[in-house]
C-alpha cells in the first residue's frame, strides 16, 4: 500500500517514469524513421549546419578499416581535437586529445584525463569505433574526429577538466525543462550524470541555475571546487531557446533531448540530440515533466496556432514553466 500511494504521489506532482515516457511521449511521439537523424551524429551535424545552427567543426570522418591509416593526415596540424563515435551514447567512446605528449614519443596524444596514448593506441580506438564497440545495438559505426570545445570561461569554477553542456527536453518544439551537466573529477571530465557529473537544474524564464543533483543528492555546490552551482546565470540563453524550439523542424521527433555547449570563440554549439533523454533532469528542478508535457498536450489540441513558430512556442515556454519546486521522493 505504501509503494502504491508513493505512486500516486508521484503522479500527481507530475514525476514523469520511464514506463509513460517511454509509452506516451517516446513511442507515440517520436515515428522510427526518423531515429537515425538524432542517432547518428554526423546526420545530426548536417541538419544543424543546414539550419544555420553553429556545430563543432568536423575535421574528418572514418567509415571503414582500411581509412584508420589517414587518422595522422586528418589531425596533421591540430593541437587538439575530439575523436567519438558517431553513434555513441552516454560519452562511451569519446577521448578529447589536448595536445601532445612531451617527453614520450612526439606523436603521443596526451588526453583530458591526463594520460597518453601513442598512435597505435589511437588507431586501435579508432577500429574499435568502427567495429560499434561504443555504438547503439553494437552496430558498425563510424568515427568522427572534430574541433575540441573550449567552454566559455563562466564556468572554469563549477566543471572539472572537461566540457560542460546544456541539455533541454523540448515536446513539439516546446523546451519544457532543461539542466547543465558539470564534469567532475569522479566523471574524469566527462558531462555525464551516470559516470559522476552534476547535473543542475535551470529556471526557463530566466536561466539561472537552480539547485543540482550528484548521485541522485541534492547539492549546492561543487564537490570538488567547493563553488556554487546555483544562481549562475548561463549566457546566451534566449539563443539556446530558441535552438532548442527549432530542433523540432530538424528531426520531426516530438519528444527529443538537445545538448549544446558554450565556446568561448563561437558562443552556443549544438553536439547532438537525444530521441531517448534520461529522466534525471527531474531531480535536477526539482520539478516533474508530466504536467509540463501535459501543459503542452494541451496547448496542442486547444490552440494549436500559439505554437506556429519557434519564437512563438519559445514564448509559451516561459510564460508557463517558472519553477514550481516539489518534493521529489529518493531512491
Amino acid at each position: 500500500m505504501e509503494i502504491v500511494d508513493r505512486y500516486r504521489r508521484l503522479r500527481a506532482n507530475g514525476v514523469l517514469g520511464l514506463n509513460r515516457r517511454n509509452a506516451e511521449f517516446q513511442l507515440v511521439h517520436n515515428r522510427r524513421k526518423y531515429y537515425p537523424l538524432v542517432d547518428d551524429k554526423l546526420q545530426s551535424k548536417r541538419l544543424a549546419i543546414q539550419a544555420g545552427i553553429a556545430v563543432p567543426t568536423l575535421y574528418g570522418a572514418i567509415e571503414y578499416p582500411h581509412q584508420v591509416r589517414t587518422f595522422d593526415a586528418i589531425v596533421a596540424g591540430h593541437a587538439d581535437f575530439v575523436v567519438k563515435p558517431a553513434q555513441g551514447s552516454g560519452g562511451d567512446g569519446i577521448l578529447v586529445v589536448v595536445g601532445r605528449e612531451e617527453g614520450r614519443d612526439a606523436a603521443a596524444y596526451r588526453l583530458a584525463d591526463g594520460t597518453a596514448i601513442t598512435p597505435d593506441e589511437m588507431h586501435f580506438h579508432v577500429n574499435n569505433i568502427l567495429a560499434g564497440t561504443f555504438s547503439l545495438g553494437g552496430q558498425p559505426d563510424k568515427a568522427l574526429i572534430e574541433r575540441r570545445i573550449r567552454f566559455d570561461p563562466l564556468f572554469k569554477d563549477i566543471a572539472f577538466q572537461g566540457v560542460p553542456d546544456i541539455r533541454i527536453i523540448v515536446f513539439f518544439g516546446v523546451p519544457v525543462m532543461a539542466m547543465t551537466r558539470l564534469p567532475t573529477r569522479e566523471s574524469a571530465g566527462k558531462a555525464n550524470l551516470h559516470q559522476g557529473a552534476i547535473g543542475a537544474g535551470i529556471d526557463l524564464t530566466t536561466g539561472r541555475t537552480l539547485n543540482a543533483v550528484w548521485h541522485d543528492r541534492i547539492i549546492t555546490n561543487h564537490p570538488d571546487t567547493g563553488v556554487p552551482v546555483s544562481g549562475v546565470q548561463i549566457p546566451h540563453w534566449d539563443v539556446l531557446l530558441r535552438h532548442a524550439a527549432r530542433s523540432y523542424e530538424l528531426t520531426h521527433l516530438g519528444y527529443q533531448g538537445i545538448d549544446m555547449v558554450l565556446d568561448s570563440e563561437e558562443g552556443p554549439v549544438m553536439l547532438e540530440l537525444n530521441a531517448r533523454p534520461g529522466l534525471s533532469i527531474q531531480i535536477a528542478n526539482g520539478e516533474g515533466l508530466g504536467l509540463r508535457l501535459d501543459r503542452v498536450s494541451t496547448e496542442l489540441r486547444d490552440a494549436p496556432e500559439t505554437l506556429a513558430d519557434a519564437d512563438a512556442r519559445v514564448r509559451f515556454a516561459k510564460d508557463n514553466f517558472a519553477p514550481q519546486p516539489v518534493a521529489v521522493p529518493q531512491g
